[in-house]
């Protein structure tokens, strides 16, 4: 009986291998995949995605037959040349395939694969932007296993890549990415060659869950990211999208992106210095397009991938032509800005679409957004979109080419979209990395009994907050300077830092308390002394607060002045 159960249980196993060959091969395992399903048969682990190799609908012992088949290898290593067709990379972003090389044409558009070989290497190809100016052809990056081992521009017609090369067979994770703009030409790929004993060595990665797809202009694009300071001018060798809020702002959530941007692009006008219009420079023509140049302005099939959420940064470039006549030329704009919604959602039925503008200022724009907002929902009665103003960059935070965004501004900007799109899509936001404080109200409590009086100003520019002190009471409590309305969570550690000039004579002693009415949550003090003196502390929220203030004490000083700076409430985990 055991005799014919045992060889039942063969015959199944080889029954089973022979159907499955196929799919076993078209999978790439490594030795911590075979320990993993080792673990799991065990029922040391649960079941792991990707474990039931087969195809039968649960996880055995023939899994791991065709695993270690796959993994092993026949030995004899060959040399293959595997085109790069969605049958063996993944696509991110908008792409364009044509006679056998893909195009990598917007912003951060890339493709993904694994790669199974002892010796690996990748061939790009170049547009006629190969003949720019060096300083402005296109730029990419190529990167295995998450280090970048190759960042520069393209300047020639083809060019092989080794990705790595050894003695025995590696699996390794490839990404090619086009760190420039569509507007400064694509990066092309031909092929991936690799020597590899097994069938087939070159496979896609796996998609992610979630989609964003980002429609913007120079910020989006991550022009002048790079640039030393806002004297540079623009060159691609300083515009990484990698560093976009964009494309941080994925990372963070784990989502696949798509990036259409277009520096100096607008809705109804791009950027013009005179205020005159400048409809050549305009997105909603070229939303429903690969790209922009001729070789690859084809209709963009919005079929291939279906968007979670899609964020539109756009007026900015607009705005140096509605200043000139804002009650004209701003209906104008409002309008074109409620016909794109109708084109974005036409093309994406079942997104979640943000609206935002304001890293560069222009927040006179954000009125005119939210009133088309408000008439496209009228009109349509869609709920599914909301809009906030992003903060304006400060000089704190330095600037890029041209007054363009720092790497700094991006990731803030990254760490407040990640916040709001969770938010959107019922996600619990870690809120790591996001200023807690950034949209706080801030004022001034005096103790008028004992004679303290001050009057305030607050610049959105540079968030710097200027208390104007007559009577300044007998202590330093008599007059504090209050930043309230934020929230914190439960065990979020916090770390609480800003500047203060003081035309008080270093007043030592100043406390600074972050409490919910009668709760203290830290306490601590500062010598007020001098130009922008810094503060820094770290406290950790014993309990969720809806409503908590930071109070800063700066009286006891008549006729003085205290500015604060750059206040910033971090949630650092």
């Amino acid at each position: 009986m055991r005799k014919k159960l045992f060889a039942a249980i063969t015959a199944a196993a080889v029954s089973t291998s022979l159907t499955s060959s196929v799919n076993a091969a078209d999978k790439q395992f490594s030795i911590e995949d075979l320990k993993d399903l080792r673990s799991s048969l065990l029922g040391v682990q649960p079941v792991k995605d990707g474990q039931n190799v087969d195809g039968n609908g649960h996880v055995d012992v023939f899994d791991m037959i065709h695993m270690r088949r796959a993994y092993v290898g026949s030995g004899d290593f060959r040399e293959s040349v595997c085109p790069a067709s969605e049958e063996n990379v993944r696509y991110i972003g908008r792409n364009f395939y044509e006679k056998d090389v893909m195009w990598l044409v917007q912003s951060g558009s890339a493709a993904e694969f694994k790669v199974n070989a002892k010796t690996a290497s990748v061939t790009l190809c170049g547009d006629s932007s190969i003949y720019n100016a060096s300083e402005h052809q296109p730029r990419y990056a190529v990167i295995v296993d998450g280090e970048i081992i190759v960042d520069t521009t393209l300047s020639e017609k083809s060019k092989e890549i080794t990705l790595f090369s050894g003695d025995e067979n590696r699996i390794a994770d490839v990404k090619v990415i086009h760190l420039s703009e569509a507007t400064n030409g694509a990066v092309g790929i031909s092929g991936i060659k690799a020597l590899s004993e097994v069938a087939h060595p070159v496979i896609p990665t796996e998609k992610k869950k979630l989609n964003i797809e980002f429609i913007g202009d120079s910020i989006t694009c991550a022009y002048g990211v790079e640039a030393a300071d806002q004297n540079e001018p623009f060159r691609t060798t300083t515009e990484n999208f990698m560093k976009s809020y964009a494309y941080l702002t994925a990372e963070k959530l784990n989502a696949d992106y798509s990036a259409v941007s277009y520096s100096g692009f607008g809705i109804v006008s791009g950027y013009t210095a005179s205020g005159d219009k400048n409809a050549s420079s305009l997105v909603p023509p070229l939303y429903e397009n690969v790209g922009q140049s001729r070789n690859y302005a084809v209709p963009w099939d919005f079929s291939r991938t279906q968007n979670d959420v899609i964020v539109i940064n756009l007026g900015t470039n607009d705005a140096t032509y509605v200043a000139k006549s804002p009650e004209d030329r701003g209906v104008e704009f409002i309008d074109g800005y409620e016909s794109f919604l109708e084109t974005v959602r036409r093309n994406n039925p079942q997104s979640y679409v943000i609206c935002t503008i304001g890293i560069m200022g222009c927040t006179d724009m954000y009125p005119m957004i939210e009133e088309a907002i408000s008439r496209y929902q009228q009109k349509t009665g869609d709920k599914r979109i909301m809009s906030y103003q992003a903060p304006v960059q400060t000089q704190a935070d330095g600037f890029g080419a041209d007054w363009h965004p720092s790497a700094v501004t991006q990731q803030k900007n990254a760490y407040l979209l990640a916040d709001r799109i969770c938010q959107v899509l019922g996600i619990e936001s870690d809120q790591v990395g996001l200023d807690v404080a950034a949209e706080a109200e801030y004022s001034v409590r005096c103790n008028e009994e004992n004679g303290a009086s001050a009057a305030t100003y607050f610049s959105d520019y540079d968030r710097s907050f200027w208390v104007n002190i007559v009577g300044g009471g007998s202590s330093d409590t008599d007059i504090q300077a209050v930043i309230s309305g934020f929230a914190l969570k439960k065990d979020g550690k916090y770390r609480l830092s800003f500047k203060c000039t003081s035309s008080q004579n270093s007043v030592e002693g100043n406390s600074v308390v972050v409490r919910d009415g009668d709760n203290v949550y830290y306490t601590g003090s500062f010598v007020n002394s001098g130009d922008r003196t810094p503060f820094e502390a770290e406290f950790t929220a014993p309990a969720d607060v809806e409503n908590a203030e930071i109070t800063i004490c700066i009286g006891g000083v008549d006729y003085s002045s205290v500015t604060l700076y750059d206040l910033r409430l971090e949630k650092t985990a």
